[in-house]
């Protein structure tokens, strides 16, 4: 190192102050980069920023998303199996989003000069003392872009926490639904074992009488153990469901029981988290395709050295290459993602659309499908009314007058599952929707 190494090194210090403030002023009075006013946040700057392919970089995502409100009753069984699933939460969403956040902060500060040391082979010994500040003066809005794509990504990340967050408590309240169901249409399947068990009961003395034969205790019996092991499925399928609740939960929830009503969200002005998420991504991808658009274009930075002898300012031709045959052909084709955002954004709304409406078109046919139900329940009762006067009258058997329950009692189970089935379709679309969970949560 030269012997004067220590006192340039004063002496580039003492110049490195007024150097890049000056670099900074000039910067501002340039005009290219467009340095974000000092009271400007990160995100406003984001906003700010409208490139060569005409779309702004910021969208109100975030508030968006904050805004939007849980169709679940307050204090209602939803609620409480939502508040537990999302206690227990890992948080893996999260962390993403506050990862997204201070990358985008840390981009917010890019416009500032860059300083660093400067190294060549003619100058090794001059590494302590030799310090580089670089200004961009006009880049083609490459910054901009950053800022831009870094904002966009914070709202990405915060549409992909919403949806976990709201799948979360749909797999939640699916568990609780689905037990609900199994616990009901155990209730009808118990009641229906018993009183074939009291019909067998009647036939064992029948037998033993010489009334009926061997062979109607049998399919009695078989009825018996049909209904018993029906039974036995539900109530399993009930633990089943109430486990995988507290495994998500992270601890046992009793003491809640019923399905809540959720409002008609057919004509909900909330827009799907799947289109949010596309418009998110769009503008993502259109501050990245100016940020390469900006790469094939020359740009030019103001650079101050301090080294031994002091400041040695300069100017830097930055960009493409001089020869660059492709660049025309990739410039067309950046300047087209827009296009290509806006028909993806599109197709994702009609998707998302479509499947609500389907998911509304099952809904009415399972409503059409029990009251029609309903009114075949209504019949069978009625049938099974008339074979009971007319078995104790003795024009029925008594194993007609059982086969006469045992539809009657398979058919009421299978209307008591409709209502539930129902109750998760609502809970689809609340989930598609992202209603859910109440966007000031996250």
């Amino acid at each position: 190192m030269p012997k004067n190494s220590k006192n340039g090194s004063g002496n580039g210090v003492k110049y490195l102050v007024p150097a890049l403030a000056g670099l900074a002023l000039l910067a501002g009075c340039m005009g290219g980069a467009k340095a974000p006013s000092m009271l400007q946040t990160h995100e406003q700057a984001g906003q700010s920023a409208v490139g060569a392919l005409g779309q702004p970089a910021g969208s109100g995502l975030i508030g968006n998303l904050q805004g939007r409100r849980s169709v679940l009753p307050p204090g209602g069984a939803y609620a409480k199996v939502s508040d537990a699933v999302i206690h227990a939460s890992a948080g893996a969403a999260e962390a993403e989003l506050r990862v997204a956040r201070l990358k985008a902060n840390a981009q917010s500060k890019n416009w500032l000069p860059s300083i660093g040391p400067s190294v060549n082979l003619s100058s090794l010994g001059g590494l302590a003392a030799s310090l580089l500040l670089e200004q961009a003066l006009f880049d083609n809005g490459r910054r901009k872009a950053e800022r831009a794509f870094a904002s966009a990504d914070v709202e990405v990340a915060a549409v992909s926490l919403s949806t976990a967050m709201n799948q979360r408590v749909f797999e939640g309240l699916s568990y609780y639904v689905n037990a609900q169901r199994a616990r009901a249409q155990a209730v009808v399947a118990q009641a229906a074992a018993g009183r074939l068990q009291e019909f067998n009961a009647i036939m064992g003395k029948r037998v033993a009488g010489g009334l009926s034969d061997g062979s109607e205790q049998q399919v009695l019996n078989q009825r018996v153990a049909e209904m018993q092991a029906t039974v036995a499925v539900d109530l399993q399928t009930e633990s089943s469901q109430i486990a995988q609740l507290a495994a998500l939960a992270g601890q046992p929830l009793g003491g809640i029981s019923g399905l809540d009503a959720l409002p008609d969200l057919g004509q909900s002005t909330a827009e799907p988290l799947a289109v949010v998420k596309a418009r998110g991504e769009g503008a993502r991808a259109v501050a990245q395709a100016q940020i390469q658009l900006a790469g094939l274009k020359f740009g030019l930075s103001a650079t101050a050295g301090l080294d031994d002898g002091g400041v040695n300012p300069g100017v830097r031709l930055n960009g493409a290459g001089l020869l660059n045959p492709g660049a025309k052909d990739n410039i067309a084709a950046l300047q087209q993602t827009g296009d290509v955002v806006d028909r993806q954004t599109a197709e994702a709304a009609e998707t998302a659309n479509r499947r609500i409406v389907s998911l509304q078109q099952q809904k009415a046919n399972l409503a059409s499908r029990r009251a029609q139900g309903d009114e075949v329940l209504r019949q069978t009762a009625a049938n099974l009314d008339l074979f009971t006067q007319q078995y104790k009258v003795g024009r029925r058997t008594l194993l007609e007058l059982v086969g006469q329950y045992d539809a009657y009692a398979r058919l009421q189970r299978d209307q008591a599952s409709l209502g539930y089935d129902m109750a998760l379709i609502d809970l689809e679309i609340a989930r598609d929707r992202g209603l859910l969970v109440d966007g000031a949560r996250m």
